[in-house]
């Protein structure tokens, strides 16, 4: 994929991810969610959970036992994407999908959806969407998601709001 940029031809690719991406997987998880959580998730409740589930230890098993895919562009590292292992019945959970603010909104997204698609090969891609995250449930529409339910929980104390969605491949 290749946008311009200021005059400047931007090249983006889409790779699986290496134990050397930890560090920028862990500094956009960061980003991107103060930005997309602010005024929706408490930022205590979103620091204790990224410290959790971005801590190298973690992110370096789940690259070992998961499909994971960085998006690069010229060198750096600007958005991931994580799904759980296909099941026996054809679905798939796609955990984790995000990208720096200033790389969003440019198809880098839609890229890293389609090439885990392609490399697992699912009936369906599940997903769980905070609710009050109009843009990512905006990205998962236009990607012909469907929401099959709503659901409360408790999320480090704090109480979600949870839209959850489904993509059918077959």
């Amino acid at each position: 994929m290749k946008k311009i940029l200021g005059g400047e031809l931007m090249a983006v690719v889409i790779r699986n991810m290496k134990l050397a991406d930890i560090d920028a997987v862990k500094e956009i998880a960061i980003k991107s969610w103060h930005h997309t959580y602010d005024g929706i998730i408490p930022i205590e409740v979103q620091d204790k959970f990224l410290s959790m589930a971005y801590s190298r230890d973690t992110l370096k098993k789940r690259l070992e036992t998961s499909p994971f895919y960085v998006a690069e562009e010229n060198g750096q590292v600007v958005g991931f994407a994580n799904f759980s292992n296909l099941k026996d019945d054809g679905e798939v959970e796609l955990a984790a999908i995000y990208l720096l603010p200033k790389s969003q909104r440019r198809g880098i997204g839609s890229k890293l959806l389609e090439q885990g698609i392609k490399e697992i090969s699912p009936k369906k891609v599940f997903v769980s969407v905070d609710s009050g995250n109009v843009k990512g449930k905006e990205f998962y529409k236009a990607k012909n998601f469907e929401t099959v339910d709503n659901i409360e929980e408790y999320f480090f104390g704090h109480k979600l709001k949870t839209t959850r969605m489904v993509l059918k491949i077959e």
